[in-house]
């Protein structure tokens, strides 16, 4: 019997990455599970997977550590010997009004880039030559409708996403014709990370306001992310360097 194929989905213990990895092996794929502090939770993701009839392999690594990605990858090749797609997800952020200029320091941006941004680039260089060898390679970099519009939790988070949307661009060039890779924008997410992040009074007239305003009247959840996310893996054959937004049309208002 072929040996399935393989996907690595960094920050998989909940949210998007979670709804991926899951969706992934209920689609006949095994699947590489990602934490960097949440290892209940993340177990608990695995379990379901193998559940669906995947081989899990639970790993945890911090993308902000190149050292990390490295040994992440070298895990994925010792355990499988290939791998397929990575799925660049995981993400921080801190909470802070756009107007607040004195609310972001250096280090807070320094953070989040180091997670946001050099990690997805960090964990694709480190991927990248399973990728190759697997002759269908996909990335896909889970940036956000903030790097498009320049809005968001903070403007450090809006910017880590803008340039993380530009660097998909470059690494498109440089990566193809065995590797795709592509982005995707999610606009607001329903979940208790951003209900938490923003609060409850906020997060809930921000998504009557979108579900009244927007063209699809309706706003993104983990699994339709992950929908599409998955779609660029497995059917888009011929798109790369392309940026996806997943928004209900938040953008053309």
């Amino acid at each position: 019997m072929a040996q399935k194929p393989v996907a690595l989905v960094t920050g998989s213990s909940s949210g998007v990455g979670a709804a991926c990895v899951e969706q992934l092996a209920k689609a006949g794929w095994d699947v590489v599970v990602n934490y960097s502090r949440s290892a209940e939770a993340a177990e608990a993701v695995a379990e379901r997977c193998r559940a669906a009839g995947a081989e899990v392999l639970l790993q945890q690594a911090d993308v902000a550590d190149d050292s990390a990605c490295r040994a992440l990858v070298a895990a994925v090749e010792a355990r499988f010997g290939r791998l397929d797609a990575l799925v660049n997800n995981a993400g921080t952020t801190k909470f802070v009004a756009h107007s607040d200029l004195e609310g972001l320091t250096a280090e807070d941006f320094h953070h989040i880039y180091g997670v946001n941004t050099i990690g997805a680039f960090q964990m694709t260089r480190a991927a990248a030559a399973l990728l190759r060898a697997s002759g269908d390679g996909a990335v896909v970099n889970v940036a956000s409708i903030a790097g498009v519009k320049g809005i968001g939790s903070s403007i450090a988070y809006a910017a880590s996403k803008g340039a993380m949307i530009t660097m998909t661009k470059s690494l498109a060039r440089v990566l193809g014709p065995e590797v795709r890779i592509n982005a995707v924008c999610p606009g607001f997410i329903q979940g208790e990370w951003l209900r938490q992040g923003m609060g409850p009074e906020v997060y809930d007239r921000t998504q009557a306001f979108l579900e009244g305003a927007t063209p699809l009247k309706r706003t993104a959840t983990a699994d339709t992310v992950a929908e599409a996310i998955i779609m660029l893996i497995t059917s888009a054959s011929l798109v790369t360097g392309e940026t996806l937004l997943l928004d209900g049309g938040h953008h053309l208002l």
